[in-house]
């Protein structure tokens, strides 16, 4: 794989507890957000507190709670086999075994991997698109201002298509924007615009990736399409909400009524020959 920041985010530097002497704040805001993440998933479990990097008594009682749950040893330390647990979703997302006939396939039952591991953002001093899921897709950044939409998306094709030892990056280039793929797409003839998709349906293929017009060259969202139903699109997409919104806060099954939205679509053909 090309985009490899996610492997930072599998390992702390030393075991973190209250009051210890090894403790390092990006390791402890590394455990504060996954034991809100593993809260946003497991709303009783007591684990959610505060991201700030000290690693005080109420992150120590969310350890022992996460612990609990998970039938681990309650010392309410985490070394890095307790981490590993914490991390799970995220290593079985970008690390577990899928399977395809093809290249398409890769696509569709990777982004359904990433999907089945609940991966959310969260909102850390007080700024939006912040966390491990978004750090892993954007390649270390994080922040309000770093939409990740098109970070989810490249790391789902970079991905499928290493399994095949393919370079993602001979279909369009490290981007985080959607306005740069969808000029790459027009300049290599591989975008179908929205009026000619309303028309032909046929042209639009599981695993490509559909791009919301705002104008005719700018474009404000995008994911990837898992299936298409007459009107309808249905989509795994990053950065979006139960709204559709392209600043939401998770990855979600979509769906989409493309011939009432002005959506194009790239396709992915050329890196599948």
């Amino acid at each position: 794989m090309q985009k490899t920041s996610y492997q930072k985010e599998l390992l702390i530097k030393a075991t973190q507890q209250k009051k210890g002497v090894n403790n390092n704040k990006k390791d402890v805001e590394k455990i504060q957000s996954w034991l809100n993440l593993f809260a946003i998933q497991n709303p009783e479990s007591g684990t959610a507190t505060g991201i700030d990097g000290d690693f005080g008594p109420a992150t120590e009682k969310a350890v022992l709670n996460f612990q609990r749950v998970n039938n681990l040893s309650q010392n309410g330390i985490v070394d890095q086999k307790v981490f590993d647990k914490l991390v799970s979703p995220l290593k079985n997302a970008f690390e577990n075994s899928v399977s395809g006939n093809n290249l398409r396939e890769l696509v569709l039952n990777t982004a359904k991997n990433h999907l089945k591991n609940h991966p959310f953002e969260l909102v850390i001093n007080n700024q939006s698109n912040t966390g491990p899921w978004v750090r892993s897709y954007m390649d270390g950044h994080e922040g309000s201002e770093w939409f990740w939409c098109m970070g989810f998306v490249q790391a789902i094709i970079d991905q499928a298509a290493s399994v095949q030892g393919k370079n993602f990056k001979t279909l369009m280039p490290l981007t985080y924007s959607c306005d740069t793929v969808g000029v790459t797409g027009i300049q290599k003839k591989i975008v179908t615009r929205f009026q000619t998709a309303r028309t032909n349906p046929a042209l639009i293929k599981p695993a490509d990736i559909f791009l919301i017009q705002k104008t005719t060259n700018d474009w404000f969202h995008t994911g990837i399409v898992t299936a298409v139903n007459g009107d309808l699109i249905e989509t795994i997409e990053g950065n979006t909400n139960s709204d559709g919104s392209h600043n939401g806060n998770a990855v979600m099954n979509r769906i989409r009524n493309y011939k009432q939205s002005k959506i194009d679509f790239f396709s992915i053909e050329s890196l599948v020959a």
